[in-house]
């Protein structure tokens, strides 16, 4: 699965709801702002209902965590599976620290921060929801507009001027033969 952030795709809407954990007297994280960058899966049949949050520590510059997290049940997660395996299945629910990216030390402190404070809020689950389905309705309809002109020039070609001369010179060999 590729994925890709949302902010690409709707750069005006990250920016006013993008969520932003702000660490002030926690001892395991140093103060300052860590924004979680949301991105989506963008194949276009997967409906694998999961966000990736990219954390991004703006006091570090630099990213310092991604956490994926499936808000599907767990019938819904061995459905889309295809397998019931309970540690993939935990994978797919998380909130979990994907294992293919690079995590910093920080990286399990802000995985419990999410899932205890930021998780906990139905509003911004909602949100997630809303986002996911946003992106997942413009990654197909730019799968369907560019389908659509690959056939379009496909169509073109097959009927060009100059296709037409070569049929007629063809003809014109074959009657001379």
């Amino acid at each position: 699965m590729a994925y890709t952030s949302f902010h690409e795709k709707f750069p005006e809407i990250a920016e006013k709801e993008t969520r932003v954990i702000t660490a002030i007297n926690n001892p395991e994280l140093p103060p300052g702002n860590y924004d979680l960058l949301e991105s989506y899966c963008n194949e276009v049949d997967c409906d694998c209902r999961r966000v990736f949050f990219n954390v991004y520590s703006e006091g570090r510059n630099e990213l310092v965590a991604v956490i994926a997290y499936g808000w599907e049940d767990s019938k819904f997660c061995a459905d889309w599976f295809g397998d019931n395996d309970p540690q993939i299945i935990g994978e797919l629910k998380g909130p979990i620290l994907n294992s293919a990216s690079p995590q910093s030390k920080l990286a399990p402190v802000l995985r419990d921060i999410v899932e205890k404070y930021v998780l906990k809020d139905e509003h911004y689950i909602e949100r997630i929801k809303r986002h996911y389905r946003m992106f997942k309705d413009l990654i197909e309809k730019e799968y369907r507009d560019e389908t659509s002109i690959k056939s379009d020039t496909k169509v073109k070609m097959e009927t060009g001027r100059n296709d037409l001369v070569r049929v007629a010179v063809a003809r014109s060999i074959r009657d001379v033969v």
